[in-house]
């Protein structure tokens, strides 16, 4: 316990901001036998500044224990988390986790933390991940607990682990993913001791499961500076543990067959798309596309007789690859189709500004991206990553016109909503046939049609209806 400095009256400060009732609630420990300790994440944010709605404690109280505590005072309660210690309460719109001190095992085996109840706020902060995750503030005393230096590791903006790193990560091989992602969010850096030990330990992450791992690299592309934290995961070989591509596409570079820095090039389309994200907030399905986009290319890499070097259809390569990857990492499907989409589609404008597109051409492409299409452009812009000014220059023209395009023709048609001129029921009333194949087929031909030329008017689109059946056999 150490008197309050400055930095640490201004946490209490935002803690009693945000939160009046954390006093009231460590009264009611307190009036009960307990401690409680605002702690962790909620402490660092507090000293950051940023304390948000979701606040954590810990107590010596057992979980049946603290239920007794609050109830009749939370405006509600949930046990989801009763086998880990954790009691979950809400009041007055915030969010409150209370653990019991934890004393925490690992299995040895698959790194799943066996719980048992810890009884010194001490020993809890002990087994946390980080210093900066290792400080407590007790309520309603407001005494400020930090053993292990996080208050100075936070100014220093360091992250640093109690323990040895080695005795850290030995008990859950995630912190080493966890570091990165604390480096992506908070803009710090890992220290150096640590980042051996993440080098020396990266195949121990194989003993963590795909979910907790595609939780923790969500996070990671998703805060603020993720250049960062690929960087790291890329260099200490965690990410060849779960995401091989990526490390993939540092492609050798010699004098006789030059081509762009594919991994370079990479990390710059992921902060261009950043960008283009505007007050949205993050979009991981863009960064996740910009990161992957190119990850088709060493399959696909050749070097001509001119020795110039092609990756031709690395975008068909990229997609398939893509879909494994997110596979493998148990992402949803829905998300996964979205990436993979932009993935398939990223070249697709190359070739416009030689005049070659249609408006048939640009029907397809919004067609082809759907809801999509606003995360191409955005996408496509950040593709362009060349030196040549006056290159860059025309390719951002070339997508202004197809973007004023796209516009002239979603003015003049619904390009939201392309669908055939003829719906199933008419297919089926005109050519006198039952439900199946047949409508399915001609429901297609006339979308292609529509694509093609654009809305027609009913006598045209019946016409070429009894065209395609007769040609096709199924009308006389």
């Amino acid at each position: 316990m150490s008197v309050l400095n400055s930095a640490q009256q201004k946490a209490v400060a935002e803690l009693l901001r945000v939160s009046p009732v954390a006093d009231e609630l460590g009264r009611r420990f307190a009036a009960a036998g307990h401690e409680l300790h605002l702690v962790g994440g909620s402490v660092r944010d507090a000293l950051l500044g940023s304390l948000g709605d979701d606040l954590d404690f810990c107590t010596d109280a057992h979980p049946e224990q603290t239920l007794a505590v609050v109830h009749g005072w939370a405006d509600a309660i949930w046990e989801t988390g009763r086998e880990f210690g954790t009691i979950g309460i809400q009041k007055n719109g915030l969010r409150i986790e209370i653990t019991t001190y934890r004393a925490e095992a690992y299995d040895g085996v698959t790194r799943n933390p066996v719980v048992s109840y810890g009884t010194s706020l001490h020993d809890d902060l002990s087994r946390r991940d980080f210093t900066i995750n290792a400080m407590a503030v007790s309520v309603p005393g407001h005494e400020f607990t930090d053993p292990f230096g996080g208050l100075q590791d936070l100014a220093s903006r360091v992250i640093r682990t109690p323990a040895a790193p080695q005795i850290s990560f030995g008990d859950d091989p995630l912190r080493m993913l966890r570091a990165a992602r604390f480096a992506a969010k908070l803009r710090f850096t890992v220290d150096p001791s640590a980042v051996t030990a993440m080098s020396d330990m990266a195949a121990d992450l194989d003993r963590i499961t795909a979910e907790r791992i595609r939780d923790e690299f969500t996070k990671l592309m998703t805060a603020v500076d993720p250049i960062t934290g690929l960087r790291l995961l890329v260099d200490t070989g965690l990410a060849d543990r779960f995401l091989p591509e990526i490390s993939g596409l540092k492609l050798e570079i010699d004098e006789h067959a030059q081509h762009k820095d594919v991994y370079e090039h990479t990390l710059i389309v992921v902060s261009n798309a950043m960008r283009l994200e505007g007050d949205e907030g993050p979009d991981f399905v863009l960064r996740m596309a910009a990161l992957m986009h190119d990850i088709g290319k060493p399959a696909t890499k050749a070097v001509g007789r001119d020795g110039r070097v092609s990756f031709h259809h690395h975008e068909v390569v990229g997609a398939r690859l893509t879909k494994q990857r997110m596979k493998a990492m148990k992402y949803p499907k829905d998300v996964t189709g979205e990436v993979v989409g932009l993935v398939a589609l990223h070249l697709r404008f190359y070739g416009y500004g030689r005049g070659e597109w249609t408006d048939s051409a640009v029907r397809r492409y919004v067609t082809d991206a759907g809801p999509l299409l606003s995360r191409l452009h955005k996408l496509t812009r950040s593709d362009v990553t060349t030196r040549n000014r006056r290159k860059a220059a025309q390719l951002a023209a070339d997508y202004d016109a197809l973007e004023d395009r796209i516009a002239r023709i979603a003015a003049e048609e619904d390009l939201a909503k392309v669908r055939p001129d003829l719906d199933g029921n008419a297919i089926m009333e005109l050519l006198g046939v039952p439900p199946g194949p047949i409508v399915g087929q001609a429901w297609r031909f006339l979308k292609e049609l529509r694509l093609d030329r654009g809305p027609l008017d009913r006598d045209e689109a019946e016409a070429e209806l009894y065209k395609w059946a007769r040609e096709q056999g199924h009308i006389a």
